[in-house]
């Protein structure tokens, strides 16, 4: 019988490219990220990273910033982001070995590169926009903001209230004398070799418990403040009308700071995450804010926070917008998140706002059965009147229809790339993450669009 294969002849020898540089295509998206990094090299942009290193030969080699920095832009470009899995795809894949010059770091050199070098590795952010500027894809003529929940490398049930972490402390004292006591027996005079493993935990775990109860000790600090402040303005208010105030009286500072300490709770896995509500639930995590260009979707500005909500994040984000993008935009699409009074003041400079004061689905159906409005707008309308009416007019309703276009595809891709969770603990951590996260994003799109001009 004889069959009508293809041949297949696993012992056979074969002639590879003698060089690594033919082993990827021209415009494929290793080689462009190399000439990237390699760019931002020649013109010093990559100074902050060579800083941690001696410059008189001494010491222990180190691996090449140039292949680190390459290795963990195309990582997370394809989704590649455990550095136990960039390490392995350095033997495995033709594109990292590429990038990595037949070199095969190791993850813990990897990590310990991502975790040095936290404010250098942000900064490649505005080196990457500066480049997308460059191109003529940041027009900044109408922009989308938007935050979106990830979750941090923690549990929900790690989290504990007040009550709990004191009688753990009181735990953890009782522990260490008890241990003190027994080596104390033990040496006497003499000194142990090295601090027991009990203790030694101990001590990490008390670090971790303190972190805990000073941001529960904040939180109760904050809410007797604004206890008082209520107080003093209930006060005012009477003092001005000669009248007590109906309604119930605000709750003693004291009281008030108590009930937040039963209902706060602080993560013990990392301290800096907080509990985040999404549409699919809640995680513990971090609130990831980003602004992009409605023309490009490219990310102009981007910052990580601790807030539960966006409503605080409208000037925080225009204020990055005006440092990592170097100016403001025109006009400022924004979800019923970022409204609030005091988000829309009366504002003679750009940006423009178009912020919804519902949610979506209602601002949509609002628009679908609300007629335009016509003539002159009443003078004595709320600020809030004041925003329905013009996102009802057919300029408002043609620019809050692009919000949606926008910003959503770009946390839509992040998330197709695999962004799913951070790796890092801690807020310094986990910001590096979702700015390498924003830059590749970019990196992503002014690739394609010289492949397109290649092309055309």
């Amino acid at each position: 019988m004889s069959y009508n294969f293809l041949p297949y002849e696993p012992d056979q020898l074969l002639l590879l490219p003698p060089a690594l540089q033919d082993w990827v295509g021209q415009d494929s998206l290793a080689r462009f990220v190399s000439e990237l990094v390699e760019r931002f090299d020649r013109e010093g942009r990559l100074a902050p990273f060579y800083r941690r290193y001696r410059d008189d030969g001494w010491g222990r080699a180190a691996h090449h910033p140039m292949m680190m920095i390459k290795l963990l832009l195309y990582g997370y470009c394809t989704g590649v982001v455990s550095s136990r899995k960039l390490s392995q795809a350095t033997e495995e894949m033709v594109t990292f070995r590429f990038l990595a010059a037949d070199n095969h770091p190791d993850h813990r050199p990897l990590n310990e590169f991502r975790r040095e070098h936290l404010d250098a590795l942000q900064g490649l952010f505005v080196e990457v926009l500066a480049l997308c500027q460059e191109a003529g894809l940041v027009q900044l003529g109408r922009v989308a903001l938007d935050g979106r929940k990830v979750a941090g490398n923690a549990a929900l049930d790690r989290n504990r209230d007040e009550a709990w972490l004191k009688e753990e402390v009181r735990k953890l004292l009782e522990e260490s004398e008890r241990v003190d006591a027994e080596e104390e027996a033990r040496y006497g005079e003499r000194r142990g070799d090295e601090l027991p493993g009990a203790l030694a935990d101990s001590k990490k775990r008390q670090a971790i418990l303190d972190a805990a109860l000073a941001r529960i000790a904040e939180k109760k600090r904050a809410a007797a403040e604004e206890q008082e402040r209520k107080i003093g303005e209930r006060e005012r208010q009477e003092a001005e009308t000669g009248r007590k105030k109906r309604g119930r009286k605000p709750k003693d500072p004291g009281a008030a700071a108590e009930e937040v300490g039963r209902e706060v709770k602080a993560n013990l896995t990392d301290p800096d995450s907080r509990i985040m509500k999404k549409r699919t639930g809640w995680v513990q995590g971090y609130n990831g804010q980003a602004m992009a260009d409605c023309a490009s979707q490219v990310i102009v500005a981007c910052e990580l926070t601790q807030d539960e909500n966006d409503v605080g994040q409208l000037e925080p984000m225009l204020d990055r917008c005006a440092a990592q993008a170097g100016e403001l935009p025109d006009e400022l699409l924004a979800d019923a998140g970022y409204w609030s009074e005091s988000n829309v003041p009366g504002r003679s400079d750009p940006p423009e706002l178009f912020i919804a004061t519902t949610k979506d689905r209602k601002q949509r159906q609002a628009l679908r059965d609300a007629p335009p409005p016509r003539g002159r707008i009443p003078k004595k309308l709320s600020a809030r009147d004041r925003m329905e009416r013009k996102l009802r007019t057919k300029r408002g309703r043609a620019a809050y229809r692009e919000r949606g276009m926008t910003i959503e595809p770009v946390f839509g891709q992040m998330e197709t790339r695999g962004l799913r969770r951070f790796l890092l603990r801690g807020l310094a951590k986990a910001k590096m993450e979702w700015f390498l996260w924003c830059t590749t994003h970019n990196i992503l799109k002014l690739w394609r669009s010289r492949r397109v001009a290649m092309a055309a």
